[in-house]
């Protein structure tokens, strides 16, 4: 037995936890973000004061944006690595739990422990605690069991056992993966009790890839044998199977093209001749050109989001659908043939009996033809400047925003040429990072690279603030990398504090700020739909008190620099190229100021998004939007 803290238990369990994947093991919880408060520097701060063991203390500056930097660093190791985040109790425990459903929607692991009131009850209410009058049980920790896939609260000591063990079995399984939260109050973690020596072990959680059953393989293959243009949707567990090579073999052997989600980006070679690009509302004409006359579709390890499926609309309403996945969930949707299974194991097994009924699809020339249009349009898309055959790319809004900016900043760039000149100078290996905006957009259907698993996308939560923070953990889990954030000027001022951590880390990354005065991907959204210029451009209030005044110029370079952030400022294709070069000289971390002309971004390329519209207006516009939503819900599936 061993005599200690719970605190102290808890870091010796977390310093002796590994996983196995493929005959791979590896330590699996690399140390803990925190930022100390009082409701946790005594208890678990102690422990890892005392007696650490091999778990490094990394000091956050946002809880939000640890959180963040510990999801993207998981990602970054493809599930299995994690960093955990404990917050002490009320507003840092409160600021975690965007990051907890961030992991979760993502199905990617994240270990939480927010401080929380005392167990006795004896000094309440305790500073920082929020007290329910109908149940004094209930703390903000509450909050957590809505977006987390396992949720515990350490009453007693001896509790601490069952919740670890149960919390490291959801952690490491590929289809219930996400946030976990034990919830730790404060005097329960300076509690002490005889501990067996038997839960210190070193216990190594074995990452399994799931059979695929007989009955659900000949069923799925069954279907596939009799399309003629079947199409193969690569989502983010192709990635964390690494069955991406697998793919490739697949779709050459039996001539199917494959196209990508935003998870699923990069897990196959974006040069591959049947890889279309990406899918759905953020795909390109490629993709969805395809994808709108396929007769099958076969989804692999996708959560067929509305972004994907573009609201239900984009695949043939007699297209059948198969889907491969490990999450039971997952594979049910639209109402699919499933095959429940590992990504890798189930592509193989496919294949395995498609070559034994001879299958070879019916498509002829289109698929190279499909990606030679998007290739020319990328060419067109690359070549923007302002006063050189520019036009908007986005109709929607009041043109005079973009000579409005332009005369502001003396900026004539477009957004879609800098996202290709990044592209073309940065390092092929280079790690790439958003989340919100405009930017998944053109990336999804910009950016390219041969490099497996250097595109690190959130979106699906698509949380603004992730970027900074995202490219922090990425960099932690691959700092022989370079790391790119790519970050709209909204996203920015949402969050950046991790930038000083990284600092602080010597942990460089690269922040490419997109500033176009405000958050232009949700004026596009209002503006298109028949709306007015309300609150989405950063603006001074006029004389009237409306929001309608002068653009604000902000200099986010000067925000950074004070930081110790090296800082440029960009307006033209020279100036970039130039940051771009220096950049990679430096050792400290970046940031790259970039004055992009609003309404410059990439539009839809013949996906149709479903958003809420009003039924009843005194705007004709916004009454022809309604319509024609309309008239798509009547061509969308249904679920």
């Amino acid at each position: 037995m061993a005599y200690m803290t719970t605190a102290q238990a808890l870091v010796r369990f977390l310093d002796n936890q590994y996983v196995s994947f493929d005959g791979q093991e590896n330590k699996f919880v690399e140390g803990i973000f925190t930022i100390f408060g009082h409701g946790i520097v005594c208890g678990l701060g102690e422990a890892l004061d005392s007696c650490p063991g091999g778990l490094k203390v990394y000091q956050g500056k946002n809880e939000q944006g640890m959180a963040h930097a510990a999801t993207a660093f998981a990602k970054q190791n493809n599930r299995r690595k994690i960093i955990a985040c404990a917050s002490s109790i009320g507003p840092g425990a409160a600021n975690m739990i965007t990051a907890a459903a961030t992991a979760t929607v993502n199905h990617i692991p994240l270990l939480l422990f927010p401080a929380d009131a005392f167990s006795t009850r004896q000094p309440d209410p305790v500073l920082q605690q929020f007290e329910q009058v109908n149940s004094l049980a209930t703390t903000t920790n509450d909050a957590y069991r809505a977006v987390c896939r396992y949720w515990d609260r350490i009453a007693r000591p001896e509790q601490l056992m069952s919740a670890m063990i149960n919390a490291m079995r959801v952690l490491t399984d590929t289809a219930q993966t996400g946030a976990v939260c034990i919830s730790l109050p404060q005097d329960v973690e300076g509690e002490c009790c005889d501990f067996p020596e038997e839960f210190f072990r070193k216990r190594v959680h074995r990452i399994v890839r799931g059979v695929p059953a007989r009955e659900e393989l000949e069923e799925a293959a069954e279907v596939l044998a009799k399309s003629k243009k079947p199409l193969v949707i690569c989502g983010g567990g192709v990635r964390y199977s690494e069955a991406g090579e697998a793919l490739e073999q697949f779709c050459e052997e039996f001539g199917i093209p494959f196209a990508e989600t935003q998870s699923g980006k990069t897990a196959c070679l974006s040069s591959h001749p049947y890889n279309l690009g990406g899918l759905g509302v953020t795909g390109n004409s490629a993709g969805n050109g395809i994808a709108g006359e396929a007769d099958v579709i076969l989804g692999i390890g996708t959560r067929f989001s509305d972004f994907t499926t573009a609201s239900k609309s984009l695949f043939r309403a007699d297209a059948r659908v198969v889907t491969l996945n490990t999450s039971r969930f997952d594979a049910y949707k639209l109402g699919a043939v499933k095959v429940v299974a590992d990504a890798k194991l189930g592509i193989l097994e496919l294949g395995r009996l498609l070559r034994e009924k001879g299958y070879r699809s019916g498509y002829g020339t289109e698929v190279r033809e499909a990606r030679a249009e998007w290739a020319r349009e990328m060419e067109r898309l690359s070549a923007y400047s302002y006063g050189q055959g520019f036009r908007p790319l986005i109709a929607a809004g009041d043109p005079g925003t973009i000579p409005e900016f332009h005369q502001m900043t003396g900026s004539g760039l477009t957004q879609t040429a800098v996202v290709a000149r990044v592209r073309e100078k940065i390092p092929a290996d280079a790690v790439c990072v958003g989340a919100a905006g405009s930017l998944p957009g053109d990336l999804q259907r910009m950016w390219t690279s041969d490099e497996r698993c250097s595109y690190n996308m959130e979106y699906g939560y698509s949380c603004m603030g992730y970027e900074i923070a995202g490219a922090l953990g990425s960099k932690l889990a691959q700092p022989h990398r370079e790391v790119y954030a790519m970050c709209g000027d909204g996203s920015y001022l949402m969050l950046h504090s991790e930038l000083v951590t990284s600092i602080q880390e010597h942990q460089k990354i690269n922040v490419l700020l997109f500033d176009n005065s405000g958050f232009g991907c949700i004026n596009n959204l209002q503006m298109s739909n028949g709306m007015g210029n309300l609150a989405t451009e950063f603006r001074f209030r006029n004389q009237e008190g409306a929001l309608l005044g002068e653009l604000m110029p902000i200099d986010f370079a000067a925000c950074a620099a004070g930081y110790g952030v090296k800082t440029y400022r960009v307006k033209n294709m020279e100036e970039l190229d130039a940051a771009l070069e220096d950049s990679l000289k430096q050792q400290v971390s970046t940031l790259i100021d970039i004055k992009v002309l609003p309404k410059t971004m990439t539009d839809g390329y013949g996906a149709w998004w479903h958003v809420g519209l009003a039924g009843h207006s005194r705007n004709e516009k916004v009454r022809e939007a309604h319509e024609e939503m309309r008239k798509n819900l009547e061509k969308a599936r249904k679920y």
